[in-house]
């Protein structure tokens, strides 16, 4: 399964799907965090994505077309809380006028926030919120 091109770690980034371009960019933060997808038969997916403070375990599946495709579900306790997200994506076809130097491995799609949970502020982050996420495949060192 070496071929897999899920198969490793990469660094995830979310942004808000905010529609105002004079909301500084720094604002649109929605998550950071490293996903690590294990090997594993074809057309299953796992693994995990956590950041500081924070890991999911990651259960989906991974379709093999035009481009490539994963979905999968995050879902595990935070500071004694369920979290559970829900993420679409795909994996980024090579550019012909591009080099392995130029571009790297990458994945783009959308996350849901599935059911609420307590935010960092003493609030709720509301069920139904969808920021738009990006992933870079990690150079083996």
């Amino acid at each position: 399964m070496a071929d897999n091109p899920f198969v490793g770690s990469w660094t995830y980034r979310s942004l808000l799907n905010q529609t105002d371009a004079s909301v500084p960019f720094n604002s649109l933060e929605f998550g950071v965090g490293t996903i690590v997808i294990d090997d594993g038969p074809m057309e299953l997916l796992t693994g995990t994505i956590g950041g500081d403070g924070w890991s999911l375990a990651l259960h989906g599946s991974r379709g093999y077309g035009s481009p490539a495709q994963v979905r999968f579900q995050g879902k595990g306790l935070v500071s004694g809380e369920e979290w559970i997200y829900d993420y679409i994506a795909w994996l980024v076809p090579v550019w012909p006028n591009s080099t392995a130097t130029l571009q790297k491995t990458a994945m783009v799609g959308s996350v849901v926030r599935t059911i609420p949970h307590s935010s960092g502020n003493g609030g709720v982050s509301p069920a139904g919120v969808v920021a738009s996420f990006y992933a870079v495949k990690v150079d083996p060192s």
